[in-house]
């Protein structure tokens, strides 16, 4: 039993007798595999923090159906979902549920901005008013592949009114509008994604 394993061993069944329903106990066998296959692969004190987090995270990720390595964009990635698109062309992406393309075969992810409203929260979806005139929304095209997902949190103004035609100011009302806070928040966005 290596060192890393012996550790782990006597922290978990500390934990298993002084924490109620602990929830990793069921992975118990897991965790200690996985620490004697770390003690055994040579890490030194310098190296087994990294190698430790290295770890967390990719089984985090996995967990939470995350991708380890870039999207690459091939063919074998993409799943024809036009039947459920009214017959209009549509792939997603098998690896990243959030990654579509349509005919034009220019592919775009629906995260890559969640707006960061003062009063209500975090949201995506519709586009919100530019001072310009334009807009801006949370999907936005894919510069090039290999491709990370990468989300940018914009912070935004919320106001509410009482209804989309009155325009009442109203802090119960059920019709929201929002405003970006700074736009220039949006270059690092636009030097991530191309603009939809």
């Amino acid at each position: 039993m290596t060192n890393t394993q012996a550790h782990a061993k006597k922290e978990l069944e500390i934990l298993k007798k002084t924490v109620k329903d602990p929830i990793i106990t069921p992975f118990t066998k897991e965790i200690l595999a996985l620490c004697e296959a770390v003690g055994n692969s040579g890490q030194s004190g310098g190296s087994n923090p990294y190698t430790a987090s290295a770890i967390a995270q990719a089984i985090e990720k996995l967990l939470t159906f995350e991708t380890l390595a870039p999207l690459t964009g091939e063919d074998s990635e993409w799943i024809d979902r036009t039947e459920i698109n009214d017959g209009e062309v549509m792939f997603q992406n098998n690896r990243d549920s959030r990654i579509f393309k349509g005919k034009d075969n220019k592919a775009y992810f629906i995260d890559a901005i969640i707006f960061d409203g003062d009063i209500g929260g975090a949201f995506s979806g519709g586009d919100i008013e530019l001072y310009n005139g334009d807009t801006v929304g949370s999907l936005q095209f894919i510069k090039e592949f290999p491709f990370t997902p990468k989300t940018f949190y914009i912070d935004v103004i919320d106001r509410r009114w009482k209804d989309k035609e009155d325009k009442e100011e109203d802090p119960d009302g059920d019709w929201w509008t929002h405003t970006l806070t700074d736009e220039k928040q949006l270059d690092e966005v636009f030097e991530y994604y191309n603009k939809k």
